[in-house]
């Protein structure tokens, strides 16, 4: 009898232990995006609440390379689709530059469907780095016929309207076996490269469209996991208050810049659906990949 119980209890245990099944997921990176970046659009929007509080599970990534604290684009997006992390301006290759697999590309091994949502070209480094192999992010006609033989259902560079690509996307990978899609609010980068507060803001609210049509998604289609993050941050932003005496009425806040390059900040992460609660706390950028590829079932 004592067999038997324990027998049981195992189970159960290797039961509760398996994680939620995944069938698809939607990766939303919003290049050069920081927590001040996220700061800024919801202090933008007020009271109302923005699409990424929608998200039941928060933590950090950390985004240095393999040869810097500052990480580029290409070295980024290469450890979130290969789980490796690399050098600087190499994509889609470990640091000796021999091409690594990518998440895309073993989702394509297994049947699944894959897309990539882009509001600059998809030869650009966080894109390209889920389907490129190249020492150098810049060898875009390399780049460019590697994109053109990976088999990709849908591939939607330079949008205008980052939500509505993002609702054609999953149009499209809806009803296949299971699909992995990237999104990515390319132009945040850009307004923090050039310090620009109305343009970052611009491009926030874009990406945050992006982020609700994905939970809404989400929501009706309850095996799908849904992950926010970015590559890195841009720009060093801060936020300070207009007056440093905290006991007068508000004064206002301000946009102040330390830099037109990247930073070493860690960057926010939000993720919804089955098997979220394992994103939450702080993270490699390497790790993301690996729960996305445990997530989904893959070798």
């Amino acid at each position: 009898m004592k067999r038997v119980l324990f027998v049981i209890v195992a189970m159960l245990a290797l039961t509760s232990a398996r994680p939620p099944k995944v069938e698809n997921i939607i990766l939303l990176i919003g290049d050069g995006m920081g927590p001040a970046q996220v700061t800024a659009l919801m202090q933008a929007q007020g009271s109302e609440p923005i699409n990424m509080e929608r998200a039941t599970v928060g933590g950090f990534v950390k985004t240095s390379s393999a040869n810097n604290r500052v990480t580029d684009s290409a070295a980024a997006a290469t450890a979130f689709a290969t789980g490796q992390k690399t050098n600087n301006g190499h994509l889609g290759v470990n640091v000796n530059g021999e091409p690594l697999e990518t998440i895309l590309e073993k989702a394509e091994k297994a049947g699944l469907a894959t897309g990539l949502v882009a509001t600059t070209y998809l030869e650009h480094a966080t894109p390209g780095a889920f389907y490129g192999h190249n020492a150098d992010r810049n060898a875009r006609e390399e780049i460019s016929a590697q994109l053109q033989e990976a088999g990709i259902e849908v591939t939607l560079g330079q949008v205008k309207n980052l939500a509505e690509a993002t609702g054609e996307a999953l149009t499209v990978l809806t009803g296949k076996r299971g699909f992995f899609l990237m999104v990515e609010g390319s132009f945040i980068d850009s307004a923090g490269h050039d310090n620009d507060p109305e343009r970052l803001l611009k491009e926030m609210r874009d990406f945050d469209g992006a982020v609700g049509v994905a939970l809404d998604y989400a929501e009706t289609h309850p095996k799908t996991l849904v992950i926010i993050t970015a590559d890195h941050e841009t720009g060093g932003l801060t936020i300070p208050s207009g007056d440093e005496n905290f006991l007068l009425p508000d004064s206002g806040i301000e946009f102040e810049w330390g830099t037109g390059g990247h930073s070493a900040v860690i960057v926010p992460l939000f993720v919804y659906g089955p098997g979220a609660t394992q994103f939450g706390g702080v993270h490699e950028n390497t790790e993301i990949n690996h729960l996305m590829v445990k997530s989904l079932g893959l070798k």
